[in-house]
């Protein structure tokens, strides 16, 4: 009885393991953001993890920013960032840094402060996609 229950154990502790490992479709996680509350004049930094077995990711992140009650083109919007070139080769992981200043990202949509989260997806030249990766809710004052 004890034997099935320790070989039990031992698979379960090997596919546990295998989450970490590198795989074909890009990952990507968010970390970070600088500020949860974004005034004028000052810039939104946000740091992603992302890890890719064969290191052919292209070289833009997708980005979307959500102003919940705002419609596309008012406030909200969907972008190409494009990330710095780096060495490319097996097994790459590493942070991306998404930056904007308060003019990219300014409230449009209501005379008041909006509240917006962001949403990123890495894409590698094999067209494999990423998981989405959410921000934290970020309020941006008028």
């Amino acid at each position: 009885m004890r034997n099935p229950i320790l070989f039990s154990i031992i698979i379960l502790f090997l596919f546990s393991c295998n989450k970490d490992k590198y795989t074909t479709i890009p990952q990507l996680k968010y970390k970070s953001v600088n500020t949860k509350a974004l005034h004028r004049g000052q810039i939104l930094q946000f740091t992603l993890s992302f890890t890719d077995a064969e290191g052919d990711l292209t070289d833009s992140i997708f980005v979307q920013k959500i102003v919940k009650p705002c419609s596309a083109g008012n406030g909200s919007f969907t972008q190409r960032y494009k990330i710095p070139q780096f060495p490319s080769g097996k097994n790459q992981s590493g942070d991306i840094v998404v930056t904007y200043s308060y003019n990219d990202v300014n409230p449009l949509c209501t005379p008041r402060n909006d509240t917006a989260v962001f949403k990123f997806v890495l894409r590698d030249k094999a067209l494999n996609k990423s998981d989405t990766a959410v921000s934290d809710q970020i309020i941006i004052y008028n």
